[in-house]
């Protein structure tokens, strides 16, 4: 798997995911509420299934129109949001145990820039070592060459 930063980059967009799916299943399948004081209304699905009962006689000239699927009892929606609700949890402890390994978490703002100098002058060592032995390594490959063209010549 990649670095950590990546690791909490691809846990943060699953638990977006599931809390767009945990929205969907709440907008989809959530029973009707009425706030107190207010009268029911007919959503739209029972708007639209009253007039086509009541238009049996246009059946016949109009294509049937498909009937959304049954809504779940409003047992299993508990269950389906208290399950959607566990995974959402699990998640986002996932994604906060990954934030407690990042490094430096308990160092001041000085101790990560003197840090960073420290890495930076790290790398810049490592650096001149890498070119030393890209010159040393031309010289060692003309060497090589000008006795392989010696050898040809002896010949």
């Amino acid at each position: 798997m990649g670095d950590i930063l990546t690791q909490i980059q691809d846990e943060l967009d699953m638990l977006l995911n599931q809390m767009s799916a945990a929205l969907r299943q709440i907008k989809e399948n959530a029973p009707p509420s009425v706030p107190p004081g207010q009268q029911r209304l007919d959503t739209f699905a029972e708007l639209e299934a009253r007039t086509a009962a009541e238009n049996t006689h246009h059946t016949a000239e109009l294509p049937q129109a498909i009937a959304p699927p049954a809504k779940p009892p409003p047992e299993q929606f508990q269950a389906d949001i208290k399950e959607l609700a566990q995974d959402i949890t699990l998640k986002e402890q996932q994604l906060e145990k990954l934030i407690a390994h990042l490094p430096g978490l308990n160092w001041t703002e000085k101790e990560q820039v003197e840090r960073m100098k420290e890495l930076e002058r790290q790398l810049e060592e490592l650096e001149g070592e890498r070119v030393r032995g890209v010159r040393e390594k031309e010289v060692l490959l003309k060497l090589v060459e000008d006795k392989i063209t010696g050898v040809g010549r002896m010949r």
